[in-house]
């Protein structure tokens, strides 16, 4: 019983028959728990040590119990792997995500969404708590399913921002994914995650308004020492004395969050750095953006001079150029 016990710690209170009786435990006891509604039957062979609602990790070991050799997949293996942000969690349905050997078919079951991967012993850790994929494998395959450019980058900066993983070992994995759908974005998406760009509103900002109109390159994530102590700068541009904050925030913020970030920028001021603070209406707008950022910089000494990034460019319409 002990080995049991130990069976269901690990695996959130579900359990299978064949690792119940492997365990030394004989039908006649598996059938008495369960008459007495100490166990409750998932599916064939499979059991839960309650009589309540399922949790998320509960759904995931009995899928995974019913077919013995598969691994969680996609969400279901960020979540599992630690992931805390949006990107880990499933917000239009509750679906447990699956792999299986390629050309192992399942029949379409409620709530369960497989792919076969010819590649699942490399791709996986099979030895895991759950077994799952790794998480380079299993962020890419969110990445490459993303709505949109924002969500497919907010997916790989979650995974390298709390730590899971590195962007050369994305960028390892990927290129090893040669048929993966939108390989060249999720490319594109990792250079700009390694170039410091920490959300989908950062990375809009280095490629549409700084990129594309030839803004010069500025510091991500610098450490700012100031007198009310470090913070960290989103985009700095040291030789113009000038910051760029991007404020991500939607809706209602904490005051005190709001006063506190305006502090740091009269503290700045003193120090005779000029802070621009942005939020997603002005990146969404990046020729105007681009337009100001560059004017500012060159009132601060800079030499060069921002450039339409195309024929449909509002700095040409405005008069920009």
């Amino acid at each position: 019983m002990d080995a049991i016990e130990r069976l269901l710690r690990r695996q959130a209170g579900v359990v299978s028959r064949r690792q119940v009786l492997d365990a030394g435990m004989s039908e006649v006891l598996v059938a008495r728990r369960v008459r007495r509604r100490e166990w409750v039957r998932l599916a064939d062979g499979v059991y839960v040590d309650h009589t309540g609602q399922l949790t998320t990790a509960q759904a995931e070991w009995a899928t995974l119990l019913r077919h013995p050799g598969s691994v969680l997949a996609g969400r279901s293996a960020l979540r599992a792997g630690g992931l805390r942000g949006a990107a880990g969690r499933d917000r239009a349905r509750r679906v447990v995500e699956i792999a299986m050997p390629h050309g192992r078919r399942l029949d379409a079951e409620p709530g369960v969404s497989v792919v076969q991967l010819r590649d699942l012993d490399s791709a996986a850790l099979p030895r895991a708590s759950p077994p799952r994929l790794r998480v380079e494998r299993a962020a890419l395959m969110v990445a490459s399913r993303a709505l949109g450019d924002d969500e497919a980058v907010a997916i790989l900066a979650d995974v390298v921002r709390e730590g899971l993983t590195v962007p050369a070992r994305l960028e390892g994995a990927l290129l090893g994914l040669a048929r993966l759908p939108r390989r060249r974005l999720l490319l594109d998406v990792l250079r700009d995650v390694e170039s410091g760009a920490e959300s989908p509103l950062e990375r809009r900002y280095l490629r549409d308004v700084e990129r594309r109109h030839g803004l010069p390159r500025g510091e991500r994530q610098v450490r700012d020492e100031g007198a009310g102590g470090a913070v960290f700068r989103d985009v700095r541009y040291p030789a113009y004395r000038t910051n760029i904050e991007l404020d991500g925030r939607l809706g209602h913020s904490e005051t005190l969050d709001r006063w506190a970030d305006l502090d740091r920028d009269l503290e700045a001021a003193t120090r005779g750095d000029t802070t621009l603070r942005v939020g997603w209406r002005q990146v969404l707008e990046p020729c105007r953006l681009a337009a100001t950022v560059g004017s500012v910089l060159t009132l601060r000494g800079w030499k060069g001079r921002a450039g339409p990034c195309g024929e449909g460019c509002g700095m040409r319409l405005e008069g920009v150029s």
